[in-house]
């Protein structure tokens, strides 16, 4: 049976395969390992331009040179970052030995958890699909994914190559909706890897909860850019503007409101419309990518709706050109309250509401208020100021003086903190996350400890216990 075909039944009996076959090979080597890397790179590499076809066709409309720069590139380097390292990650390591216990020894050794399940969004569905199938092979587990139903071509597709490239008990796909998501989240993976909003976070955790499954919840949330006093207006607009309006703001870690000094709303609205216009020309271009579903569209149109009737400005980025489809200009938005629904759910479009602050201690505050975010973006020339802001702020990840590009660097965690998610994957701590962190001690032929046995009281145990408590 295909992994297209697969119905709700078949996922017991595949997820079975796959824990029966880690059985039979539970410690693939180094070797392996990078060969099942190698088999997912050239998947990637021998079908670029259907990959961009089938995630346009889902979307409405992505440009092809998108989809290759934001998510087949950033794959891609995942997967030669973590081939190069894989067998290092894999030695055991070294670990510090108590003194009283000498001359035994202490390591960790790091084994494959068994069976991984990975539940992908639809924003990102290459990307988001292949990070966590990186880690997951990298620590030498078997596979499961999920892909949204919001995309189905892609979905489809991506099944086609899985199979094609892998077989089903090593890694597999599985398509369908909510019924078939529910089911996926209640089976006793070893661990399970959701990307999504944060409600149907807190689903899928209830759900892996009963098996006592660990999770990793990449969530979401209002990401702020914070720009400090004295910082250039233009650079500054430029790189939110463009974190922004990558994948018509539909990122997980984009830019949701800014953070500016009071009195520079004006300059930086027309630095993000000069920039947007170099970019795009008009909204009607073939690299602004659309809305990816009507339910998206219909919920941006009405966060607007409501922010205007609220008394809200809304300065529009871009002319709306001969718009068609989902195609959607990019917006700022001044005068919001806490009332409005753009101020208070993740915007997760091409929606930017401006806050004003008097000092950066008020912007801080601010931040500080409300949840903790996925991503943080600080705008600073001055290096004191900037410890300062990261010291007093917490969030899942920062990038300084840009916007989205921590993601890409495949040595360091992503992940959220608190209602933006828990645990961290990509590099070694991806590998970590998928993998069985085993604390062994190896004790001597020759030690003392059988001096410490009873009977109790003997002379020189009660001195090197006296020794010991110091």
């Amino acid at each position: 049976m295909k992994p297209t075909d697969l119905p709700q039944s078949g996922l017991s009996s595949t997820f079975a395969a796959q824990r029966a076959a880690f059985g039979r090979e539970p410690m693939p080597d180094a070797a392996a390992r990078r060969a099942n890397l190698d088999r997912l790179a050239r998947l990637l590499k021998d079908n670029q331009q259907a990959i961009c076809d089938a995630i346009s066709a889902d979307f409405g409309h992505r440009s092809s040179t998108e989809t290759r720069l934001i998510e087949i590139f950033p794959s891609l380097e995942a997967i030669r970052y973590a081939r190069s390292k894989v067998a290092g990650w894999m030695k055991p390591a070294r670990r510090h030995t108590g003194l009283w216990f000498l001359p035994g020894r202490s390591q960790v050794r790091y084994q494959p958890l068994g069976v991984v399940g990975v539940i992908v969004p639809w924003n990102y569905p290459l990307y988001l699909a292949v990070g966590p199938l990186v880690g997951a092979l990298a620590a030498g587990n078997r596979v499961l994914v999920k892909m949204s139903e919001y995309g189905p071509a892609f979905g489809e597709l991506f099944a086609r190559l899985i199979a094609e490239a892998f077989p089903p008990d090593l890694v597999s796909v599985v398509l369908g909706g909510a019924d078939v998501a529910a089911e996926f989240s209640s089976l006793p993976f070893d661990h399970l890897l959701f990307t999504g909003s944060t409600p149907v976070g807190r689903i899928v955790m209830a759900a892996a909860a009963k098996n006592l499954t660990p999770v990793t919840l990449e969530l979401g949330g209002k990401s702020p850019a914070i720009v400090a006093p004295g910082v250039d207006i233009k650079t500054a607009a430029q790189r939110i503007g463009f974190g922004k309006m990558m994948n018509c703001g539909q990122t997980c870690i984009a830019p949701d409101y800014v953070l500016l000094p009071r009195g520079q709303e004006e300059a930086f609205i027309a630095a993000m419309r000069a920039f947007a216009a170099k970019l795009y020309g008009d909204a009607a271009s073939p690299d602004l990518a659309s809305l990816a579903h009507e339910r998206q569209f219909a919920r941006m149109q009405a966060l607007l709706d409501e922010a205007r009737a609220m008394g809200a400005r809304v300065e529009p980025l871009l002319p709306d050109g001969a718009l068609s489809g989902r195609k959607m200009a990019p917006v700022v938005l001044l005068g919001g309250t806490p009332a409005m629904r753009v101020m208070q759910e993740e915007i997760f479009g091409p929606i930017l509401p401006i806050i004003p602050y008097d000092t950066l201690d008020d912007a801080i505050a601010y931040v500080n208020a409300h949840d903790r975010p996925l991503a943080l973006y600080v705008f600073d020339d001055q290096r004191r100021r900037i410890e300062s802001l990261l010291d007093r702020t917490a969030s899942g990840g920062v990038t300084v003086n840009d916007c989205i590009l921590h993601i890409a660097q495949d040595d360091i965690p992503f992940g959220g903190v608190g209602p933006s998610g828990m645990g961290r994957y990509h590099g070694p701590e991806g590998f970590k996350t998928f993998s069985q962190q085993r604390a062994v001690f190896r004790q001597a032929a020759l030690n003392g400890s059988a001096i410490l046995h009873p009977p109790f009281g003997k002379p020189l145990a009660e001195k090197l216990i006296r020794l010991m408590l110091r």
